[in-house]
């Protein structure tokens, strides 16, 4: 393989193998990250994670940030060994990036897509000894004009979700609030509500997601992708949405 090859992943793997982490032996307890998802609206969608790391019962970091802006038009998130999950997202970014500089366009929504299923397959081996990290992938696809949603499981066969697709230990809470809130018409705003609202609701029923914290001014990291990009809601709007919600 040459050193033009589009992909920054397999170029990494050929000529610096050593540089992606590998884990031999049994598994240990690692932070993990818990709760991410996200859903679609009018003009887009919006995902959103708390920011609880837990190790067992502990927990191992309150401002983990699991999501993440993957390029102008598409964004990532993570569940799972927060050391896998970070590596991933890092990988992931580099590869659009990498793509882009050699090949002067952005990848297609499908593609990417694509790229995140390779790199879970090729983490396989370490998911199966429980060094596991699951992402959301989200974003606008400039060629169907229109937010899309993708999940994954371990193995790397993607999903595409049409209303709403998480991960994560809290994530079954939150599609609750999902299932009641979600509608197709709903705009940014309502949007942005019904995620903190079910990130709210996933925190007061699982003990691994982080839920507002006021003293601290830590609130769950919720961003919007639309036609125009990807924007990062405010920390000052997510705790007046979270204001909002009952006691």
């Amino acid at each position: 393989m040459s050193v033009d090859d589009s992909s920054f992943f397999r170029l990494v793997q050929e000529h610096a193998p050593q540089t992606l982490r590998r884990r031999d032996g049994a598994p240990v307890d690692l932070p993990h990250g818990t709760t991410i998802f996200a859903l679609r609206f009018r003009d887009g969608v919006v995902i959103a994670g708390d920011r609880r790391a837990t190790s067992g019962n502990l927990i191992a970091q309150r401002d983990l940030r699991k999501v993440q802006q993957a390029d102008s038009h598409s964004c990532i998130a993570f569940a799972g060994s927060v050391a896998t999950g970070k590596e991933m997202v890092s990988l992931f970014r580099l590869e659009l990036e990498h793509y882009e500089k050699l090949e002067a366009v952005e990848l297609s929504f499908p593609a990417k897509v694509n790229r995140v299923s390779v790199m879970l397959r090729e983490n396989l081996p370490q998911a199966m000894q429980g060094f596991a990290a699951v992402p959301v992938f989200a974003g606008w696809d400039k060629l169907e004009n229109a937010g899309r949603i993708f999940t994954f499981d371990v193995a790397g066969s993607p999903a595409e979700e049409h209303e709403f697709g998480g991960s994560g230990s809290g994530w079954h809470f939150a599609k609750g609030t999902l299932k009641k809130r979600w509608r197709a018409d709903l705009d940014r705003g309502e949007a942005v509500r019904v995620a903190v609202e079910a990130l709210f609701d996933a925190a007061e029923e699982d003990t691994a997601t982080g839920g507002p914290d006021v003293p601290r001014r830590l609130y769950p990291t919720v961003a919007v992708v639309t036609e125009d990009g990807y924007v990062e809601v405010g920390e000052e709007d997510v705790a007046g949405y979270a204001a909002e919600l009952p006691a």
